[in-house]
């Protein structure tokens, strides 16, 4: 676009157009804007038109109102996006914007200003380091229209500081301000105030004040984060200034209007909120200024009257006192005169219901709900006075309860005597109330801390309960919201047996024609109902809901029906919680809710504008699918002919607000249909080619959704996919989104699904490219999140083709190059994965590489064996909260992301986070014994397949380390012998928990299906026979003798001989084959295979023998059994130990019959017998089995 008259003009007949209240008119005019504004010149275009004086001052103001939303949505520019802005366009707009502001109309400077912000937040200051420069030369014009326009800049520019968090970039740009601007600054309060002193026109004082004021909030904004030198250097002179104008006063500077704020009270409210910062967090530095201002600010309160429009200045002064009660200098306060004085001059008539507050409970009731029970009233007097009663009460709770009784006791008595008129002084006493029992409180349990000595549940039951018992629920509104409010307030700590009593009267107070009474009614419902007990549960339950539970319903949605609560948030909100705790006890109701759920979706989707009500809905809407869809799946169906028609006009009409619902909705109603259905029903396979339109994945918002959407149509339908010819079209979206910093999870999340659910074969062709595309995202813009789901997904690859397949991919693309992604991505950086299921299925990929794939042990790549498995460990043994640590050492990382609040998450629409090990199936070859891992579902006389459940990826390893050491003797051992100590005794671990869980998880299954099993590898010989005596010689415990028969060691118990302690570690003393037991060898099969005994017991042996050679006082207990147990020894303890937990377990086939309890006492009668012939004489008389005489 030319920088021409004729495009000005154009450019200005479409801006007037946007201001047309005709929706035919408005919007085509903005749809003509959003086009042109990728064209170069165009943002230069607006501000020349904005500059132009001869144009009206309407479309100047529009146009900088566009030019501001223009830099907002363009300026900054998402790695791998397209620049909107042409690099011409914006240094001429850093160039040209500063001075246009500044001589600007006072409209168009303030969208101006906020333009600068913007390019600011992003540019300034190493990109843009000449702005302050060019700031502080105007200081010197002498105008202060021009220096209040800087000083507005400035503020943009600076109050960010109040938000961020500390950093060490943070500190160099706050220390390259401070050293060009402090001076300046300081220089400038100076010179105002000497200008000020002498003025007597009151529109320069005007001008003046507003400049202090801004001053003001410009130091705020550079002393929030830490005390700066310079500050602290000259604090005399700013607390001088600040004092002398706290007590400044023109009375022809005083307004009018008792609403709205004058400039003398902005000026103080920020020297109020200056003085109070430096009280809070800078109070040893600060001492010496506090008695006097303590002084002036308790003088202020007193003097300021109860006009709204000193509510700021009053609040920001409460907080003031407040922080100087809750500091050292709490003395200040001890004085009962003055602490009387603070209580009836201060607090008091702060705490009192006005008639301004009465007139927004009435005409208002929205702006009264979000200042009372949003905690938006943080700057109310009401707010600030509690903050300050709270404060006073930690340090003088005697005294404070002393003096407010009395004030509680007297409101109380005034409302009795005559309600109609006093009604307001109960109001006050339920707040000084309120205010004197909290001492801590959140916003998902209200106060959970309380003073011992106020009696909450005393008071509820004689000033509270009787209130909401009132049959009349429009009578004294707001007693009764205060009624309901404290209840609200306090449902963590009264009693439950209270909270529950009271559902009633709150289902009943939603009747109410008050807009805050039935909004408090229900958001005390939603609050009572969202309790949690200890173990997490809901405290509520639906049995105690139940009997109100038609009654609350039809209230909550009766409230919808009304004009002034048809978007009423807290109700909706009350129905969703209504819907959790009922679960299927909603079910006979929603023939009836589910039609006015989708008529209220129909009606706001013409115009969204409350969000939170928006969501709430959704939320319901996933609820009642859930719910529904859990007891009867065929309901699918239902609720899609309920909610397809309202959908599909969302869509249609483009409602971006609540397209990312929509997707959420649809991929959950598409993933009840797994397993249900063959193919993808056709309403849903329409809409498929509709979602890889790039438009679509533009919104931010969109991608999360529609990646899941997209998820369940692959799981569902995968062979359509493919024979639909869609995989070309979502192999664009991956590439897409894998270039993006935001999204290049939710790439690598929908490749890992074609690459789970699709034929290999359909894929074969695509996965080379896909891995080209990754590893030029990897060498183009490397970040830390793209790393760690890169190492996720090939590890994911491993799981689901193989090690070799994934290294024959990789170095088909570059000769050697899966070496150098082991040496400069996995091996550095799979340690920073965290999250479950990430560690996991990094854990199990790597574990493959290392115990299956013969490049890595015995190859070209062996070099990265040990260092591979010392990462691994580290993975494992990492805490959390260390990893951010190591995430800021990485090289080449640069994320500046921007939280957008386009997309939420649907919490009853959640998808389980996928995890491809769930239900994985092992199979061991061979023919009759089966040696289970980790058993998830044991089938009776499955004796081939089981299915298991990597549960824990450390035993996961273990047990694939020990099959590798077991095929390779003598290879892994010392390998291992190169970790660092700390993994090496990590690995210890490791091992032998595997060794025991493996053993014991056998035994314990099999003797729950009675199934025969014997004993091998420290097999022993008993015959029962033996007693207690044999196994101890006086305390010490006896090891019987061994007999060794390679490969095997069996203890004998038959006589009491001590054996070797400490036997010299061979693999074929260790190693056992079924075919060499001494016992049922002919139901044994020929083939073999070995446990894990050999490698656990080398391991183990290794870490203590060393040990063992020093002091044995300092083995411990435990030390020691593993050296027993090293060299198979046992004691005769655990010879008879009934666990078996340490122990090898073998299954065998079905026991002889002649195993069981009959059969061996036929058997021992007969040998009995045939030694020593029938019993007789007195002995036949004898009853052998029942022990006594016959």
């Amino acid at each position: 676009m030319e920088l021409t008259d004729s495009n000005i003009s154009t450019l200005s007949e479409y801006l007037k157009h946007t201001l047309n209240p005709d929706v035919g008119v408005r919007r085509p005019a903005e749809k003509f804007l959003e086009s042109v504004e990728v064209n170069k010149n165009y943002p230069l275009l607006l501000l020349y038109l904005v500059d132009n004086s001869e144009i009206d001052l309407t479309i100047r103001v529009a146009g900088s109102v566009a030019f501001k939303n223009y830099v907002k949505r363009n300026w900054g520019v998402e790695e791998g996006s397209t620049d909107r802005i042409h690099g011409d366009d914006r240094n001429a707009i850093k160039t040209l914007i500063v001075d246009m502001m500044l001589k600007s109309p006072e409209l168009v400077q303030k969208q101006l200003s906020d333009a600068v912000s913007t390019i600011g937040s992003y540019d300034f200051p190493w990109k843009w380091p000449g702005l302050i420069d060019q700031m502080i030369e105007k200081f010197s014009s002498g105008d202060f229209h021009i220096i209040n326009g800087v000083l507005q800049t400035a503020h943009s520019l600076f109050k960010k500081y109040r938000h961020q968090f500390k950093s060490q970039t943070l500190w160099e740009e706050i220390k390259f301000v401070l050293d060009k601007f402090a001076k300046p600054l300081t220089d400038l309060l100076n010179a105002t105030m000497n200008l000020a002193g002498g003025l007597k026109e009151v529109e320069a004082l005007k001008v003046i004040s507003s400049s202090l004021t801004m001053i003001c909030k410009v130091f705020y904004s550079l002393n929030f984060q830490d005390l700066p030198e310079f500050f602290e250097d000259n604090m005399e002179t700013w607390m001088t200034h600040f004092l002398t104008l706290l007590s400044f006063d023109v009375k022809e500077l005083h307004t009018m209007d008792d609403d709205e704020a004058g400039i003398l009270e902005r000026l103080k409210g920020q020297i109020c909120d200056n003085i109070s910062l430096y009280a809070q967090k800078y109070d040893e530095e600060f001492s010496n200024y506090m008695p006097v201002f303590f002084s002036a600010v308790k003088s202020l309160l007193i003097s300021s009257g109860q006009q709204p429009k000193y509510d700021n200045l009053v609040s920001n002064a409460l907080g003031f006192m407040a922080n100087v009660a809750d500091r050292k200098h709490y003395s200040l306060y001890q004085d009962p005169v003055i602490l009387n004085e603070i209580c009836n001059n201060v607090i008091i008539p702060n705490l009192e219901f006005r008639a301004s507050d009465e007139e927004l409970f009435e005409d208002n009731a929205e702006e009264y709900i979000r200042r009372d029970i949003e905690g938006s009233d943080v700057d109310t007097r009401r707010r600030a006075a509690c903050d300050l009663v709270k404060a006073l009460a930690k340090r003088f709770e005697q005294n404070m309860m002393s003096i407010f009784g009395q004030y509680v006791e007297a409101m109380l008595s005034q409302y009795s005597s005559n309600p109609a008129q006093n009604w307001k002084s109960k109001d006050a006493a339920c707040f000084l109330v309120t205010s004197l029992a909290s001492r801590g409180q959140t916003e998902r349990h209200g106060v959970t801390q309380t003073s011992e000595l106020v009696n909450l549940t005393d008071f509820a039951n004689f000033h509270i309960f009787i209130e909401l018992s009132q049959q009349d629920v429009n009578a004294f509104p707001v007693v009764k919201a205060d009624a309901i409010k404290y209840i609200m307030v306090f449902r963590s700590v009264l009693p439950k047996k209270i909270v529950v009593s009271c559902l009633p009267d709150l289902v009943r107070f939603l009747l109410s024609t008050s807009p805050v009474v039935h909004t408090y009614a229900a958001a005390a419902i939603e609050k009572i109902l969202a309790l949690k007990a200890s173990d997490h549960s809901n405290l509520i339950l639906k049995e105690e809901v139940a009997p109100v539970a038609g009654d609350l319903l039809v209230n909550l949605f009766r409230v919808l029906d009304t004009p002034v609560s048809h978007e009423n948030e807290y109700v909706m909100k009350g129905i969703m919680r209504s819907f959790v705790i009922l679960q299927t006890a909603i079910i006979p109701y929603l023939g009836e809710l589910l039609p006015k759920l989708t008529q209220k979706l129909s009606v706001i989707s013409r115009n969204p504008s409350k969000p939170h009500f928006n969501h709430y809905l959704f939320e319901t809407l996933a609820l009642s699918i859930k719910i529904v869809c859990s007891q009867t799946p065929e309901a699918v169906s239902s609720f899609e002919q309920a909610l397809f028609p309202t959908f599909e006009g969302i869509l249609q009409q483009d409602v971006q607000e609540f397209i990312p619902y929509v997707f959420q909705l649809l991929s959950m109603l598409l993933e009840l249909l797994v397993n249900k259905v063959d193919r993808m029903p056709d309403a849903y396979f329409a809409v498929i080619p509709c979602l890889l339109a790039p438009v679509l994945w533009e919104r931010s918002g969109n991608v999360k959704p529609l990646v899941r959407l997209l998820q369940a149509a692959i799981v569902l339908s995968p062979r359509q996919i493919v024979e639909e010819n869609l995989l070309n079209g979502i192999l664009g979206v991956f590439q897409k989104l894998i270039a993006s910093k935001v999204n290049s999870h939710e790439g690598f999340a929908l490749m890992e699904h074609l690459i789970h659910f699709l034929p290999q074969e359909a894929m074969k062709p695509y996965v080379k490219q896909v891995f080209v595309l990754i590893f030029t995202r990897l060498q183009t813009s490397k970040t830390a999140k793209f790393i760690k789901s890169v190492i996720r997904f090939l590890s994911f690859y491993i799981t689901r083709y193989s090690p070799l397949e994934l290294i024959d991919l990789i170095d088909s693309i570059q000769a050697g190059m899966f070496g150098m992604v082991l040496e400069r991505i996995v091996i550095p950086d799979i340690r920073k994965i965290s999250g479950v299921t990430d560690k996991k299925i990094a854990a199990v990929g790597v574990t493959k590489i290392l115990c299956e794939c013969e490049p890595i042990f015995n190859g070209s790549y062996s070099k990265y064996w040990s260092p591979l498995l010392n990462s691994l460990v580290g993975l494992f043994e990492i805490p959390e909260d260390q990893l951010i640590q190591l995430e800021d050492k990485s090289a080449n990382v640069e994320d500046n992301l921007e939280y957008s609040p386009a997309y939420s998450q649907l919490a009853h629409a959640q998808k389980p986070a996928f995890d491809p090990f769930l239900g994985m199936i092992l199979i061991l070859k061979s023919t009759g014994i089966v040696v289970i891992e980790i058993i998830v579902a044991l089938k009776l006389r499955e004796k081939f397949m089981n299915i298991a459940e990597v549960t824990d990826p450390r035993l996961f390893l273990a047990q694939n380390l020990g099959k590798l050491s077991l095929r390779a003797p003598g290879r892994v051992l010392p390998l291992i012998g190169t970790l660092g100590d700390a993994e090496k005794s990590f690995l210890t671990q490791y091992l032998a928990a595997a060794n025991m869980l493996t053993y014991k998880v056998i035994f314990n299954s099999l003797l729950k299906l009675k199934a025969p099993l014997r004993v091998g590898s420290t097999a022993c010989y008993s015959d029962g026979g033996f007693h207690d005596e044999r196994m101890h010689i006086g305390k010490r415990e006896w090891v019987g003798y061994g007999v060794i028969s390679p490969p095997n060691y069996v203890d004998r118990v038959d006589f009491p001989m001590p054996a070797v302690r400490f036997q010299e570690i061979k693999g074929d003393l260790i190693v056992i084959y079924e075919s060499n037991l001494p016992y049922s060898r002919s139901q044994l099969p020929t083939n073999h295979f070995p446990l894990l005994d050999y490698f656990v017991t080398c391991l183990l042996a290794e870490v203590l023998k060393e040990k063992e050679k020093g002091d044995w006082r300092k083995l411990s207990l435990e030390e020691k059994k593993k050296l027993y147990r090293a060299s198979f020894r046992q004691t005769f303890s655990e010879v008879y130990a009934p666990t078996g937990q340490w122990k090898s377990i073998l299954v065998t086939n079905e026991w002889p019959e002649t195993f069981n309890d009959e059969k061996r006492q036929q058997i021992l009668r007969r040998m009995l017998v045939s030694q020593y012939g029938f019993a007789t004489g007195v002995a036949a008389k004898w009853d052998y089995e029942k022990d006594d005489w016959k």
